[in-house]
Protein backbone atom coordinates (compact mmCIF):
# COMPACT_ATOMS: atom_id res chain seq x y z
CA UNK A 1 0.00 0.00 0.00
CA UNK A 2 1.34 3.42 -0.99
CA UNK A 3 1.32 6.17 1.64
CA UNK A 4 0.85 9.61 0.07
CA UNK A 5 1.41 12.78 2.05
CA UNK A 6 -0.40 15.82 0.60
CA UNK A 7 1.10 19.10 1.80
CA UNK A 8 -0.53 22.50 1.22
CA UNK A 9 2.18 25.21 1.36
CA UNK A 10 1.98 28.17 3.68
CA UNK A 11 1.01 31.74 2.82
CA UNK A 12 3.24 34.32 4.52
CA UNK A 13 1.96 35.71 7.82
CA UNK A 14 2.04 39.28 6.41
CA UNK A 15 0.30 38.42 3.16
CA UNK A 16 -3.00 40.02 2.18
CA UNK A 17 -4.43 36.50 2.00
CA UNK A 18 -3.52 35.49 5.54
CA UNK A 19 -6.20 37.20 7.66
CA UNK A 20 -4.39 35.87 10.72
CA UNK A 21 -5.87 38.32 13.23
CA UNK A 22 -9.39 37.81 11.90
CA UNK A 23 -8.97 34.04 12.19
CA UNK A 24 -7.83 34.35 15.80
CA UNK A 25 -10.91 36.22 16.97
CA UNK A 26 -13.34 33.82 15.27
CA UNK A 27 -11.55 30.72 16.54
CA UNK A 28 -10.14 29.52 13.20
CA UNK A 29 -6.58 28.78 12.17
CA UNK A 30 -6.91 29.85 8.53
CA UNK A 31 -9.45 31.32 6.16
CA UNK A 32 -10.00 28.65 3.49
CA UNK A 33 -9.50 24.90 3.22
CA UNK A 34 -7.27 23.62 0.35
CA UNK A 35 -9.74 22.55 -2.32
CA UNK A 36 -7.16 21.67 -4.97
CA UNK A 37 -5.34 19.08 -2.86
CA UNK A 38 -8.56 17.51 -1.61
CA UNK A 39 -9.64 17.14 -5.25
CA UNK A 40 -6.29 15.55 -6.15
CA UNK A 41 -6.68 13.24 -3.16
CA UNK A 42 -9.98 12.00 -4.60
CA UNK A 43 -8.21 11.14 -7.88
CA UNK A 44 -5.63 8.91 -6.17
CA UNK A 45 -6.13 5.13 -5.97
CA UNK A 46 -8.65 4.05 -3.33
CA UNK A 47 -6.11 1.56 -1.96
CA UNK A 48 -3.61 4.30 -1.07
CA UNK A 49 -3.35 5.60 2.46
CA UNK A 50 -3.56 9.40 2.52
CA UNK A 51 -2.61 12.12 4.98
CA UNK A 52 -3.10 15.85 4.37
CA UNK A 53 -1.08 18.57 6.09
CA UNK A 54 -2.08 22.21 5.59
CA UNK A 55 0.95 24.25 6.62
CA UNK A 56 -1.35 27.21 7.29
CA UNK A 57 -3.00 25.39 10.19
CA UNK A 58 -0.32 23.02 11.49
CA UNK A 59 3.39 22.36 10.98
CA UNK A 60 4.81 19.66 8.76
CA UNK A 61 6.43 17.25 11.21
CA UNK A 62 9.34 14.90 10.66
CA UNK A 63 6.98 12.05 11.54
CA UNK A 64 4.72 13.00 8.62
CA UNK A 65 7.61 12.70 6.18
CA UNK A 66 8.87 9.48 7.77
CA UNK A 67 5.40 7.96 7.35
CA UNK A 68 5.11 8.85 3.66
CA UNK A 69 6.24 6.99 0.56
CA UNK A 70 5.85 10.11 -1.59
CA UNK A 71 4.84 13.75 -1.18
CA UNK A 72 2.34 15.75 -3.26
CA UNK A 73 2.41 19.54 -3.02
CA UNK A 74 1.98 22.77 -4.99
CA UNK A 75 0.03 26.01 -5.02
CA UNK A 76 -0.08 29.59 -6.21
CA UNK A 77 2.65 32.20 -6.65
CA UNK A 78 2.41 33.51 -3.06
CA UNK A 79 3.10 29.94 -1.90
CA UNK A 80 6.13 29.47 -4.15
CA UNK A 81 8.83 29.80 -1.52
CA UNK A 82 7.12 27.45 0.91
CA UNK A 83 6.44 24.93 -1.85
CA UNK A 84 10.18 24.86 -2.55
CA UNK A 85 10.79 24.44 1.18
CA UNK A 86 8.43 21.44 1.25
CA UNK A 87 10.30 19.91 -1.69
CA UNK A 88 13.62 20.46 0.10
CA UNK A 89 12.39 18.85 3.30
CA UNK A 90 10.90 15.90 1.43
CA UNK A 91 14.21 15.29 -0.31
CA UNK A 92 16.09 15.51 2.99
CA UNK A 93 13.81 12.73 4.19
CA UNK A 94 14.47 10.73 1.01
CA UNK A 95 10.95 11.08 -0.39
CA UNK A 96 10.07 11.76 -4.05
CA UNK A 97 7.83 14.74 -4.79
CA UNK A 98 4.93 15.35 -7.16
CA UNK A 99 4.26 19.09 -7.60
CA UNK A 100 1.28 20.65 -9.34
CA UNK A 101 -0.93 23.71 -9.27
CA UNK A 102 -1.06 27.11 -11.00
CA UNK A 103 2.51 28.23 -10.26
CA UNK A 104 4.27 25.11 -11.53
CA UNK A 105 1.96 25.14 -14.57
CA UNK A 106 3.09 28.63 -15.58
CA UNK A 107 6.68 28.51 -14.23
CA UNK A 108 7.76 24.84 -14.36
CA UNK A 109 11.49 25.65 -14.41
CA UNK A 110 11.28 27.00 -10.87
CA UNK A 111 10.30 23.51 -9.69
CA UNK A 112 12.95 21.54 -11.55
CA UNK A 113 14.09 19.83 -8.32
CA UNK A 114 10.80 17.95 -8.01
CA UNK A 115 10.81 14.46 -9.48
CA UNK A 116 7.36 14.81 -11.04
CA UNK A 117 5.66 17.98 -12.33
CA UNK A 118 1.99 18.13 -13.28
CA UNK A 119 1.23 21.04 -15.61
CA UNK A 120 -2.44 21.87 -15.99
CA UNK A 121 -5.58 20.38 -14.52
CA UNK A 122 -5.05 16.95 -13.01
CA UNK A 123 -8.24 15.08 -13.86
CA UNK A 124 -7.13 13.57 -17.19
CA UNK A 125 -3.35 13.31 -16.73
CA UNK A 126 -2.85 12.10 -13.19
CA UNK A 127 -3.68 8.57 -14.38
CA UNK A 128 -0.64 8.59 -16.69
CA UNK A 129 1.62 9.62 -13.82
CA UNK A 130 0.20 6.92 -11.54
CA UNK A 131 0.70 4.28 -14.24
CA UNK A 132 4.33 5.37 -14.62
CA UNK A 133 4.84 5.13 -10.86
CA UNK A 134 3.57 1.55 -10.99
CA UNK A 135 6.13 0.81 -13.72
CA UNK A 136 8.95 2.22 -11.61
CA UNK A 137 9.44 5.50 -13.51
CA UNK A 138 11.37 7.89 -11.27
CA UNK A 139 10.97 11.24 -12.99
CA UNK A 140 8.71 13.03 -15.46
CA UNK A 141 6.73 16.07 -16.52
CA UNK A 142 3.07 15.60 -17.38
CA UNK A 143 1.22 18.28 -19.32
CA UNK A 144 -2.55 18.28 -19.77
CA UNK A 145 -3.29 18.10 -23.51
CA UNK A 146 -6.61 19.95 -23.10
CA UNK A 147 -8.96 21.37 -20.53
CA UNK A 148 -10.76 18.34 -19.07
CA UNK A 149 -14.46 17.68 -18.94
CA UNK A 150 -15.48 18.40 -15.34
CA UNK A 151 -17.83 15.43 -15.41
CA UNK A 152 -14.74 13.40 -14.44
CA UNK A 153 -13.93 15.60 -11.45
CA UNK A 154 -14.68 13.69 -8.23
CA UNK A 155 -16.16 14.81 -4.92
CA UNK A 156 -13.16 16.25 -3.02
CA UNK A 157 -11.87 14.36 0.01
CA UNK A 158 -13.22 16.83 2.56
CA UNK A 159 -12.86 14.08 5.16
CA UNK A 160 -9.07 14.59 5.14
CA UNK A 161 -9.53 18.10 6.56
CA UNK A 162 -9.94 19.28 10.12
CA UNK A 163 -12.87 21.45 9.09
CA UNK A 164 -13.14 23.24 12.44
CA UNK A 165 -9.86 25.01 11.71
CA UNK A 166 -11.23 27.02 8.78
CA UNK A 167 -13.44 30.08 8.38
CA UNK A 168 -14.95 28.65 5.21
CA UNK A 169 -14.77 25.67 2.87
CA UNK A 170 -14.57 25.88 -0.93
CA UNK A 171 -16.36 24.06 -3.73
CA UNK A 172 -16.15 24.60 -7.48
CA UNK A 173 -18.85 24.52 -10.15
CA UNK A 174 -16.98 25.87 -13.19
CA UNK A 175 -13.52 26.61 -14.53
CA UNK A 176 -12.64 29.26 -17.07
CA UNK A 177 -13.86 32.76 -17.92
CA UNK A 178 -15.30 34.13 -21.19
CA UNK A 179 -13.35 37.39 -20.93
CA UNK A 180 -9.79 38.09 -22.01
CA UNK A 181 -8.26 40.68 -19.69
CA UNK A 182 -4.63 41.17 -20.68
CA UNK A 183 -3.24 40.81 -17.15
CA UNK A 184 -5.26 37.76 -16.04
CA UNK A 185 -4.00 34.18 -16.30
CA UNK A 186 -7.37 32.44 -15.95
CA UNK A 187 -7.68 31.97 -19.71
CA UNK A 188 -4.21 30.41 -19.84
CA UNK A 189 -4.83 28.14 -16.86
CA UNK A 190 -8.49 27.22 -17.37
CA UNK A 191 -9.61 28.45 -20.79
CA UNK A 192 -12.08 30.99 -22.18
CA UNK A 193 -14.97 28.57 -22.51
CA UNK A 194 -16.35 28.00 -19.03
CA UNK A 195 -16.74 24.31 -18.26
CA UNK A 196 -19.22 23.27 -15.59
CA UNK A 197 -19.99 20.28 -13.45
CA UNK A 198 -23.43 18.74 -13.51
CA UNK A 199 -25.83 20.07 -10.91
CA UNK A 200 -25.95 16.57 -9.41
CA UNK A 201 -22.17 16.69 -8.89
CA UNK A 202 -22.44 19.96 -6.96
CA UNK A 203 -25.24 18.68 -4.79
CA UNK A 204 -23.19 15.56 -4.03
CA UNK A 205 -20.35 17.81 -2.81
CA UNK A 206 -22.73 19.74 -0.59
CA UNK A 207 -24.15 16.46 0.69
CA UNK A 208 -20.61 15.36 1.60
CA UNK A 209 -19.92 18.57 3.53
CA UNK A 210 -23.29 18.36 5.25
CA UNK A 211 -22.66 14.74 6.30
CA UNK A 212 -19.32 15.76 7.82
CA UNK A 213 -21.12 18.29 10.00
CA UNK A 214 -20.02 21.49 8.24
CA UNK A 215 -22.41 24.40 8.72
CA UNK A 216 -22.07 28.00 7.62
CA UNK A 217 -19.96 29.62 4.90
CA UNK A 218 -19.21 27.74 1.66
CA UNK A 219 -17.28 29.57 -1.08
CA UNK A 220 -17.67 28.80 -4.78
CA UNK A 221 -14.08 29.35 -5.93
CA UNK A 222 -14.99 29.66 -9.62
CA UNK A 223 -13.02 32.08 -11.79
CA UNK A 224 -16.37 33.65 -12.72
CA UNK A 225 -19.48 31.82 -11.53
CA UNK A 226 -21.66 33.52 -14.16
CA UNK A 227 -19.40 32.71 -17.13
CA UNK A 228 -22.07 30.29 -18.36
CA UNK A 229 -25.28 31.95 -17.22
CA UNK A 230 -27.68 29.25 -18.36
CA UNK A 231 -25.82 26.59 -16.40
CA UNK A 232 -25.46 28.91 -13.40
CA UNK A 233 -29.17 29.68 -13.27
CA UNK A 234 -29.98 25.96 -13.29
CA UNK A 235 -27.50 25.47 -10.44
CA UNK A 236 -28.94 28.34 -8.39
CA UNK A 237 -32.48 27.00 -8.72
CA UNK A 238 -31.29 23.58 -7.54
CA UNK A 239 -29.32 25.14 -4.67
CA UNK A 240 -32.40 26.96 -3.40
CA UNK A 241 -34.36 23.70 -3.43
CA UNK A 242 -31.51 21.82 -1.70
CA UNK A 243 -31.24 24.50 0.98
CA UNK A 244 -34.95 24.33 1.78
CA UNK A 245 -34.80 20.54 2.01
CA UNK A 246 -31.83 20.70 4.39
CA UNK A 247 -33.11 23.65 6.47
CA UNK A 248 -30.56 26.17 5.16
CA UNK A 249 -27.28 24.90 6.62
CA UNK A 250 -25.05 26.91 4.25
CA UNK A 251 -24.57 30.44 2.98
CA UNK A 252 -22.48 31.07 -0.12
CA UNK A 253 -19.97 33.49 -1.64
CA UNK A 254 -18.24 33.54 -5.01
CA UNK A 255 -16.49 35.61 -7.71
CA UNK A 256 -18.43 37.20 -10.58
CA UNK A 257 -18.00 39.88 -13.21
CA UNK A 258 -19.65 43.28 -12.76
CA UNK A 259 -22.30 42.56 -15.39
CA UNK A 260 -24.04 40.27 -12.89
CA UNK A 261 -25.95 43.43 -11.98
CA UNK A 262 -27.38 43.68 -15.52
CA UNK A 263 -29.47 40.52 -15.07
CA UNK A 264 -32.23 41.02 -12.48
CA UNK A 265 -33.27 37.37 -12.69
CA UNK A 266 -29.70 36.23 -11.98
CA UNK A 267 -29.41 38.54 -8.96
CA UNK A 268 -32.71 37.24 -7.60
CA UNK A 269 -31.57 33.65 -8.04
CA UNK A 270 -28.30 34.36 -6.23
CA UNK A 271 -30.26 35.89 -3.38
CA UNK A 272 -32.70 32.96 -3.16
CA UNK A 273 -29.75 30.54 -3.14
CA UNK A 274 -28.34 32.25 -0.03
CA UNK A 275 -25.40 34.03 -1.65
CA UNK A 276 -24.36 36.80 0.70
CA UNK A 277 -21.06 38.02 -0.83
CA UNK A 278 -19.32 38.30 -4.19
CA UNK A 279 -15.85 39.38 -5.27
CA UNK A 280 -15.65 41.51 -8.43
CA UNK A 281 -12.67 42.81 -10.34
CA UNK A 282 -13.18 46.54 -10.85
CA UNK A 283 -9.42 47.15 -11.38
CA UNK A 284 -9.74 50.86 -12.23
CA UNK A 285 -12.48 53.46 -12.73
CA UNK A 286 -10.68 54.88 -15.80
CA UNK A 287 -12.45 53.69 -19.00
CA UNK A 288 -9.36 54.36 -21.14
CA UNK A 289 -7.29 52.02 -18.95
CA UNK A 290 -10.02 49.36 -19.05
CA UNK A 291 -10.03 49.48 -22.85
CA UNK A 292 -6.23 49.38 -23.01
CA UNK A 293 -6.08 46.28 -20.83
CA UNK A 294 -9.05 44.61 -22.58
CA UNK A 295 -11.41 44.58 -19.60
CA UNK A 296 -14.24 45.74 -21.81
CA UNK A 297 -17.02 44.22 -19.69
CA UNK A 298 -16.46 47.01 -17.14
CA UNK A 299 -16.83 49.85 -19.64
CA UNK A 300 -20.01 51.73 -20.58
CA UNK A 301 -21.43 51.49 -17.09
CA UNK A 302 -21.81 53.51 -13.91
CA UNK A 303 -19.75 51.43 -11.50
CA UNK A 304 -21.32 52.89 -8.35
CA UNK A 305 -24.84 52.22 -9.65
CA UNK A 306 -23.81 48.68 -10.61
CA UNK A 307 -22.52 47.93 -7.11
CA UNK A 308 -25.62 49.47 -5.53
CA UNK A 309 -27.83 47.05 -7.48
CA UNK A 310 -25.82 44.11 -6.12
CA UNK A 311 -26.02 45.46 -2.57
CA UNK A 312 -29.78 45.94 -2.88
CA UNK A 313 -30.05 42.23 -3.74
CA UNK A 314 -28.71 41.49 -0.25
CA UNK A 315 -25.22 40.60 -1.49
CA UNK A 316 -22.24 42.60 -0.33
CA UNK A 317 -19.31 43.22 -2.64
CA UNK A 318 -15.57 42.82 -2.15
CA UNK A 319 -13.52 44.23 -5.00
CA UNK A 320 -10.11 44.17 -6.62
CA UNK A 321 -8.27 47.28 -7.85
CA UNK A 322 -4.90 47.49 -9.62
CA UNK A 323 -2.34 50.29 -9.96
CA UNK A 324 0.44 50.24 -12.54
CA UNK A 325 -1.29 49.97 -15.92
CA UNK A 326 0.48 51.62 -18.84
CA UNK A 327 -2.45 53.88 -19.72
CA UNK A 328 -3.16 55.22 -16.23
CA UNK A 329 -2.55 58.86 -15.46
CA UNK A 330 -1.16 60.82 -12.54
CA UNK A 331 -4.59 61.28 -10.95
CA UNK A 332 -5.15 57.53 -10.51
CA UNK A 333 -5.03 57.61 -6.70
CA UNK A 334 -7.69 60.25 -6.27
CA UNK A 335 -10.07 58.74 -8.83
CA UNK A 336 -9.64 55.27 -7.32
CA UNK A 337 -10.38 56.47 -3.79
CA UNK A 338 -13.41 58.38 -5.11
CA UNK A 339 -14.65 55.19 -6.81
CA UNK A 340 -14.17 53.10 -3.67
CA UNK A 341 -16.06 55.65 -1.58
CA UNK A 342 -18.85 56.04 -4.15
CA UNK A 343 -19.39 52.28 -4.32
CA UNK A 344 -19.30 51.86 -0.50
CA UNK A 345 -17.20 48.71 -0.82
CA UNK A 346 -15.53 48.15 2.57
CA UNK A 347 -12.94 45.48 1.65
CA UNK A 348 -10.90 46.38 -1.43
CA UNK A 349 -7.91 44.35 -2.53
CA UNK A 350 -5.77 47.09 -4.04
CA UNK A 351 -2.61 45.74 -5.61
CA UNK A 352 0.29 46.58 -7.86
CA UNK A 353 0.06 45.22 -11.39
CA UNK A 354 1.94 41.94 -11.73
CA UNK A 355 2.81 40.46 -15.11
CA UNK A 356 1.83 36.84 -14.46
CA UNK A 357 3.73 34.27 -16.54
CA UNK A 358 2.02 33.23 -19.74
CA UNK A 359 -0.39 36.18 -19.84
CA UNK A 360 -0.61 38.44 -22.85
CA UNK A 361 0.68 41.21 -20.58
CA UNK A 362 3.85 39.29 -19.72
CA UNK A 363 4.42 38.32 -23.35
CA UNK A 364 3.96 41.92 -24.50
CA UNK A 365 6.28 43.32 -21.86
CA UNK A 366 8.91 40.70 -22.69
CA UNK A 367 8.67 41.58 -26.39
CA UNK A 368 9.11 45.26 -25.48
CA UNK A 369 12.16 44.45 -23.35
CA UNK A 370 10.37 45.66 -20.20
CA UNK A 371 9.95 42.43 -18.23
CA UNK A 372 12.55 42.07 -15.47
CA UNK A 373 14.93 39.11 -15.44
CA UNK A 374 13.66 36.36 -13.10
CA UNK A 375 10.39 38.27 -12.99
CA UNK A 376 8.46 35.30 -11.65
CA UNK A 377 10.88 34.15 -8.94
CA UNK A 378 9.46 35.02 -5.53
CA UNK A 379 12.06 36.35 -3.13
CA UNK A 380 9.99 37.17 -0.08
CA UNK A 381 7.84 34.98 2.16
CA UNK A 382 4.95 37.44 2.32
CA UNK A 383 4.82 38.04 -1.44
CA UNK A 384 1.42 38.36 -3.03
CA UNK A 385 -0.14 40.35 -5.84
CA UNK A 386 -0.87 43.23 -3.48
CA UNK A 387 2.75 43.82 -2.58
CA UNK A 388 4.96 42.10 -5.17
CA UNK A 389 3.84 43.70 -8.40
CA UNK A 390 5.67 45.91 -10.90
CA UNK A 391 7.95 43.11 -12.08
CA UNK A 392 8.57 45.18 -15.22
CA UNK A 393 9.71 48.66 -16.31
CA UNK A 394 6.78 50.99 -15.69
CA UNK A 395 5.63 53.72 -18.10
CA UNK A 396 5.36 56.28 -15.33
CA UNK A 397 8.20 56.79 -12.85
CA UNK A 398 8.24 53.80 -10.54
CA UNK A 399 8.31 55.99 -7.43
CA UNK A 400 5.13 57.76 -8.59
CA UNK A 401 3.32 54.44 -8.99
CA UNK A 402 4.37 53.42 -5.47
CA UNK A 403 3.29 56.81 -4.12
CA UNK A 404 -0.16 56.49 -5.70
CA UNK A 405 -0.53 53.00 -4.28
CA UNK A 406 0.49 54.28 -0.86
CA UNK A 407 -2.02 57.12 -1.02
CA UNK A 408 -4.89 54.79 -1.84
CA UNK A 409 -4.05 52.34 0.96
CA UNK A 410 -3.49 55.14 3.48
CA UNK A 411 -6.84 56.77 2.71
CA UNK A 412 -9.25 53.85 2.33
CA UNK A 413 -8.28 51.96 5.49
CA UNK A 414 -8.48 54.70 8.08
CA UNK A 415 -11.16 53.61 10.59
CA UNK A 416 -13.38 56.54 9.62
CA UNK A 417 -13.25 55.71 5.91
CA UNK A 418 -13.58 51.94 6.31
CA UNK A 419 -16.45 51.92 8.79
CA UNK A 420 -18.11 54.76 6.90
CA UNK A 421 -18.32 52.43 3.89
CA UNK A 422 -19.53 49.61 6.15
CA UNK A 423 -22.32 51.86 7.40
CA UNK A 424 -23.43 52.83 3.87
CA UNK A 425 -23.17 49.30 2.45
CA UNK A 426 -25.10 47.73 5.32
CA UNK A 427 -27.94 50.24 4.91
CA UNK A 428 -28.37 49.11 1.30
CA UNK A 429 -28.42 45.34 1.92
CA UNK A 430 -31.77 43.59 1.59
CA UNK A 431 -31.27 40.55 3.83
CA UNK A 432 -34.95 39.64 4.06
CA UNK A 433 -34.52 36.44 2.02
CA UNK A 434 -31.33 35.26 3.67
CA UNK A 435 -31.65 32.14 5.81
CA UNK A 436 -28.98 30.30 7.78
CA UNK A 437 -29.73 27.70 10.41
CA UNK A 438 -26.76 26.63 12.52
CA UNK A 439 -26.46 24.71 15.81
CA UNK A 440 -26.73 26.63 19.07
CA UNK A 441 -23.04 25.92 19.65
CA UNK A 442 -22.27 27.98 16.54
CA UNK A 443 -24.43 30.83 17.81
CA UNK A 444 -22.56 30.81 21.13
CA UNK A 445 -19.24 30.70 19.24
CA UNK A 446 -20.25 33.69 17.12
CA UNK A 447 -21.28 35.69 20.19
CA UNK A 448 -17.93 34.99 21.84
CA UNK A 449 -16.19 36.01 18.62
CA UNK A 450 -18.10 39.28 18.48
CA UNK A 451 -17.16 40.02 22.08
CA UNK A 452 -13.49 39.55 21.19
CA UNK A 453 -13.84 41.69 18.06
CA UNK A 454 -15.55 44.49 19.98
CA UNK A 455 -12.94 44.39 22.73
CA UNK A 456 -10.03 44.48 20.27
CA UNK A 457 -11.44 47.36 18.28
CA UNK A 458 -12.51 49.28 21.37
CA UNK A 459 -8.93 49.11 22.63
CA UNK A 460 -7.47 50.21 19.27
CA UNK A 461 -7.82 53.93 19.89
CA UNK A 462 -10.58 56.50 20.04
CA UNK A 463 -10.99 56.85 16.26
CA UNK A 464 -11.34 53.11 15.69
CA UNK A 465 -13.64 52.67 18.67
CA UNK A 466 -15.99 55.44 17.56
CA UNK A 467 -16.05 54.31 13.93
CA UNK A 468 -16.71 50.67 14.80
CA UNK A 469 -19.47 51.26 17.33
CA UNK A 470 -21.02 53.93 15.12
CA UNK A 471 -21.30 51.50 12.21
CA UNK A 472 -22.56 48.66 14.40
CA UNK A 473 -25.22 50.76 16.13
CA UNK A 474 -26.29 52.19 12.77
CA UNK A 475 -26.86 48.63 11.52
CA UNK A 476 -28.82 47.81 14.67
CA UNK A 477 -31.12 50.77 14.10
CA UNK A 478 -31.35 50.88 10.28
CA UNK A 479 -30.97 47.23 9.18
CA UNK A 480 -30.82 44.77 12.09
CA UNK A 481 -30.97 41.79 9.70
CA UNK A 482 -27.48 42.82 8.53
CA UNK A 483 -25.92 42.92 12.02
CA UNK A 484 -23.94 39.75 11.38
CA UNK A 485 -22.51 41.23 8.18
CA UNK A 486 -21.56 44.42 10.02
CA UNK A 487 -19.76 42.31 12.62
CA UNK A 488 -18.00 40.36 9.86
CA UNK A 489 -16.66 43.59 8.36
CA UNK A 490 -15.40 44.55 11.81
CA UNK A 491 -13.57 41.21 12.06
CA UNK A 492 -11.99 41.78 8.66
CA UNK A 493 -10.74 45.19 9.76
CA UNK A 494 -8.59 43.47 12.38
CA UNK A 495 -6.57 42.27 9.39
CA UNK A 496 -7.05 45.10 6.90
CA UNK A 497 -6.17 47.95 9.28
CA UNK A 498 -2.76 46.61 10.39
CA UNK A 499 -2.04 45.23 6.91
CA UNK A 500 -2.49 48.65 5.33
CA UNK A 501 -0.37 50.30 8.05
CA UNK A 502 2.49 47.87 7.42
CA UNK A 503 2.17 48.32 3.69
CA UNK A 504 2.21 52.12 3.89
CA UNK A 505 5.39 51.95 6.01
CA UNK A 506 6.99 49.48 3.59
CA UNK A 507 6.13 51.71 0.65
CA UNK A 508 8.03 54.61 2.28
CA UNK A 509 11.20 52.58 1.78
CA UNK A 510 10.27 51.48 -1.72
CA UNK A 511 9.49 55.05 -2.80
CA UNK A 512 12.82 56.29 -1.42
CA UNK A 513 14.72 53.47 -3.12
CA UNK A 514 12.94 54.08 -6.43
CA UNK A 515 13.65 57.82 -6.32
CA UNK A 516 17.31 57.15 -5.59
CA UNK A 517 17.50 54.72 -8.48
CA UNK A 518 15.82 57.16 -10.84
CA UNK A 519 18.13 59.97 -9.71
CA UNK A 520 21.11 57.74 -10.46
CA UNK A 521 19.74 57.09 -13.94
CA UNK A 522 19.78 53.28 -13.60
CA UNK A 523 17.08 50.61 -13.56
CA UNK A 524 18.50 48.89 -10.49
CA UNK A 525 18.95 45.16 -10.12
CA UNK A 526 15.49 44.01 -11.16
CA UNK A 527 11.94 44.98 -10.28
CA UNK A 528 11.29 41.72 -8.50
CA UNK A 529 13.97 42.67 -5.99
CA UNK A 530 11.59 45.15 -4.37
CA UNK A 531 10.21 42.13 -2.55
CA UNK A 532 13.23 42.28 -0.27
CA UNK A 533 12.23 45.72 1.02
Amino acid sequence: MTRALLVFPRFGSSSFWNYEETCKVVGARYTAAPLGLTTVAALLPAAWELRLVDRNVRPLEADDLAWADLVLTGGMMPQQRDTLEVIRRAHEAGKPVIVGGPDVTTSPEIYREAEFRVLGEAEEILGDLLADLERGVRKGTYKAPRFPDLACSPVPRFDLLDLDRYMHVGVQFSRGCPYDCEFCNVVDLNGRRPRTKAVSQMLAELDALHALGWRGHVDFVDDNLIGNRRATKALLEALATWLRAHRHPFEFSTEVSLNVADDAELLALLQSANFFAVFVGIETPDPAVLVDTHKLQNTHRDIADTITRIHRAGIFVNAGFIIGFDAETANVAGSMVDCIEATAIPVCMVGLLYALPGTRLALRLEAEGRLWPDAHVVLDDDADQCTSGLNYVTRRPRADVYADYQEVMARIYTPEAYFGRVRRAVRLLDCSRHRLRVPLSHVARDLRSFARIALRLSRSGRATRRAFWGAFLDALLKNPRALKISASFAALYLHMGPFSDRLVERLDRQIADARATEAAGTMGDGGARVLEA
